[in-house]
């Protein structure tokens, strides 16, 4: 007599939305699992499937539930019927039906198929413990953050180290990601653009888990083990940080103990922390055609500042959503290449963060101070990382809350806006590149200069014009604000304060045949007022990590000249020989008149000339020892 076929077990209820989310009715799941192995151990003449249910009542089971990014993972429970012995074959491999362009058995065309299984694995149990204590996937060390309230490391992300403990199918998360995308994007043009960020989140979401209860009911069709609750969240957060986030970028932009993290090809990854060490970090894809894929599905898809990222544009500056600054090249690098800058220090003074930690002296911190409330526009260079942008946060800090502040950045770096307390009212402008093709009139489609925006800028009442950042013809735009006379500031990258004056007397000719080198010379002499030169040095450690250290290392005054560089300069705060923050030297008689009234007034005076008497660059009278330690250092007087 013929057994007949174990008849296929019900599919999962849907979802049903409550109050605090998507989820399925309590032991749907658990009931539908039992009945489908205990009739197909049946069918098989197995003595034992698992233990029965308890006539007790017990807790019920939790419904599955897509979590908040910032809760843990659900507990496991005692009776997870997903552990139950299963007799049936495994289907065949995503690879091997790719392979044979056959579809496996019960398959549903469009659906994602993967062997995987969210499990622990041998020896991962050992890792995840590491990961908490600080170790990286790679073995590297992560120095511990120190403990906050509660035994929690402090800055630590909720998230940090969520898929330690568990094997990730990231071909799998990418279909899924895929799927999700796809979908999102067909409901949002159906909602015509009524649903705002947090809206949007709460679609997706809703979207992935619906995907992961189809792929869980599919499972269980095709007699396979199912996900527990806690693997199928932490399935569901990883296509969310995916989708909306960075992907397996995220823990690390997340964490608040890193900074900077520098990617050369998928598996080469290093991470500058906030005290300004540097170690290896965890691969970021599998491969780097991966990692490329995923850049440009990120350049794509950023809800503030979608950029083209392709062969025909194989770079990419753009902000991420979270405020953090990503900087991109492929197709012309031997391998892909990425940093990514976190701006952990944006509500920075000299008081309380810079002149602590030996970045500025008491003295230099004072003298700019001054010279910004008295309107003189200023100029921070240094080498790239080497604190540019936090420098400019600190001055700004020095300027009255009820000041009208406009900025003017490629990609928003300052971020003043964000700082309602420190800045009441600022005007935050951000360039944008365009895209397409170039047309007759020189400029790609939706293209919009840092020049039109300080055009507009004018009729905002505006108290200060910043530009950030100055890189190439963005020093026009730089050189209109000081113009203004309303007491700017910019960054630029140069070896030392005069090199500095060099390269953007360089950008300025850029700009074409018609701009001159004397134009360029005599208009930058005329506008800016102050040159402060940053200094960044890297050393080993015993541990094989590396430490980054950074001060500033000059301070210039610069005027017109008659010389043929067009302009005069005085070293202010000259490099101190034996290293860190520059030492007073020469205090030039108009800044002592013109910063009298703004806090740098005589008692100031006289500790500036107390200081520099007691220091060796004043041994020879006529200044040559002076000039040999600036030359040295790369200086020039």
């Amino acid at each position: 007599m013929t057994t007949p076929p174990p008849t296929p077990p019900t599919p999962p209820p849907p979802l049903r939305r409550g109050p605090s989310g998507w989820s399925s009715p309590p032991n749907a799941f658990a009931a539908t699992q039992r009945e489908h192995d205990v009739d197909h151990a049946v069918e098989h003449d197995v003595d034992q499937v698992g233990p029965e249910p308890s006539a007790t009542p017990g807790p019920a089971r939790p419904p599955a539930q897509f979590p908040h990014p910032a809760a843990a993972a659900a507990p496991e429970v005692d009776d997870d019927p997903t552990d139950l012995p299963l007799f049936a074959d495994a289907p065949a491999s995503p690879s091997s039906v790719a392979a044979t362009g056959a579809s496996a058995p019960g398959s549903t065309p469009g659906r994602v198929r993967s062997d995987f299984a969210l499990r622990p694995q041998p020896g991962l149990a050992r890792t995840a413990a590491a990961h908490e204590s600080g170790v990286q996937h790679t073995g590297q060390v992560l120095p511990p953050a120190p403990d906050g309230p509660g035994g929690r490391h402090r800055g630590a992300s909720p998230n940090m180290g969520r898929t330690g403990t568990a094997k990730v199918d990231w071909d799998q998360v990418a279909a899924l990601r895929s799927q999700a995308s796809d979908q999102l994007t067909a409901a949002l043009e159906a909602a015509d653009g009524r649903l705002d960020v947090g809206a949007r989140r709460e679609l997706g979401r809703s979207i992935i888990q619906e995907l992961l209860q189809d792929e869980v009911a599919e499972q269980v069709e095709r007699g396979r083990h199912g996900w527990s609750v806690a693997e199928q969240n932490e399935l569901a957060q990883v296509v969310f940080d995916a989708l909306f986030g960075l992907g397996r970028l995220q823990p690390l932009v997340d964490d608040d103990r890193i900074e900077n993290i520098i990617i050369s090809g998928h598996d080469n990854t290093w991470l500058e922390t906030t005290d300004g060490t540097l170690v290896r970090g965890p691969s970021v894809a599998d491969s780097d055609e991966q990692l490329i894929a995923d850049l440009v599905f990120l350049a794509d898809r950023s809800q503030t500042a979608a950029r083209p990222f392709s062969e025909g544009t194989p770079r990419l500056h753009m902000r991420l959503d979270g405020g953090a600054r990503l900087a991109a090249a492929a197709w012309v690098t031997p391998r892909p290449s990425v940093v990514i800058r976190r701006h952990r220090l944006r509500e920075v003074t000299f008081e309380d963060d810079l002149v602590p930690n030996e970045t500025f002296s008491p003295l230099a911190a004072e003298f700019l101070r001054a010279c910004v409330r008295s309107r003189k526009s200023i100029v921070v260079c240094g080498a790239q990382g080497a604190g540019k942008t936090t420098a400019i946060r600190a001055l700004c800090a020095c300027m009255d809350p009820w000041e009208a502040i406009g900025t003017f950045e490629t990609e928003y770096e300052l971020h003043l806006h964000e700082l309602k307390d420190k800045h009441l009212i600022v005007h935050a402008w951000e360039g944008r590149p365009g895209s397409g093709e170039v047309g007759l009139n020189g400029r790609r489609a939706g293209e919009f200069t840092l020049d039109e925006a300080l055009y507009d800028s004018f009729r905002f009442n505006l108290s200060r014009q910043i530009v950030g950042e100055v890189r190439g013809p963005e020093v026009w735009a730089m050189i209109k604000a000081m113009e203004a006379g309303s007491g700017s500031l910019s960054t630029v990258h140069a070896r030392d304060a005069s090199a500095a004056m060099r390269r953007l007397a360089t950008c300025a000719q850029e700009a074409g045949p018609h701009v001159t080198s004397e134009l360029a010379h005599s208009k930058l002499a005329e506008t800016i007022d102050i040159v402060v030169h940053m200094h960044m040095e890297t050393s080993p450690k015993a541990d094989g990590t590396f430490r980054r250290r950074r001060w500033v290392n000059e301070i210039i005054a610069v005027e017109p000249g008659e010389d043929i560089h067009g302009w005069a300069t005085t070293h202010v705060f000259a490099p101190n020989p034996e290293g860190g923050p520059a030492v007073p030297y020469i205090l030039p008689d108009y800044l002592r008149h013109d910063l009298g009234a703004f806090g740098f007034g005589p008692e100031k005076a006289r500790e500036f000339q107390s200081q520099a008497s007691l220091h060796p660059l004043h041994t020879v009278s006529d200044g040559s020892e002076a000039r040999r330690a600036h030359q040295g250092r790369g200086a020039q007087s």
